[in-house]
């Protein structure tokens, strides 16, 4: 595994530990060149997950565009890169426990919007406006009003 710091490849392995009931595991390494330490998970290779887009292309299932999207709608926001990163394990999840493996990118969406829900109102709001292309102000605060939210007086 190359360090991702020095691109060297010699690393000892410090912990390892199953995640996601034995179908992950997580690696703690250490470059023997540079002495820093960085993280690997290493997956069961399973049956390819496609992505169908709104425009009807398909394209494979990529957990990091994921996360990314995950994580810009929680920018600046109190979470932690490992609680989005479990998430993500867990649409992954949800994903590949269902029959068909093509999945409509508004089903992903629907998916992380639920679980940003429960996580963060702000960072729901975020993601729902990209997702669902708000148009104005008006569609943001219908937004609020499906959650719950009333304005402050």
């Amino acid at each position: 595994m190359r360090c991702p710091f020095c691109k060297k490849s010699e690393s000892r392995v410090l912990e390892s530990r199953a995640l996601d009931n034995g179908f992950t595991i997580r690696r703690r390494r250490e470059c023997n060149s540079c002495s820093r330490r960085f993280t690997t998970y290493e997956r069961v290779d399973d049956v390819p997950l496609w992505v169908i887009k709104k425009d009807g292309r398909r394209e494979l299932f990529n957990r990091d565009k994921l996360l990314t999207g995950i994580m810009k709608a929680c920018e600046k926001r109190p979470t932690a890169l490992e609680t989005l990163s479990e998430i993500v394990d867990e649409i992954e999840r949800e994903l590949r426990n269902q029959p068909e493996h093509e999945v409509p990118s508004k089903v992903i969406g629907q998916i992380v919007m639920n679980h940003l829900l429960k996580l963060d109102k702000v960072a729901y709001v975020r993601f729902a406006s990209v997702y669902r292309e708000f148009q104005d102000v008006g569609e943001i605060l219908d937004c609020l009003e499906e959650m719950g939210v009333r304005g402050r007086r």
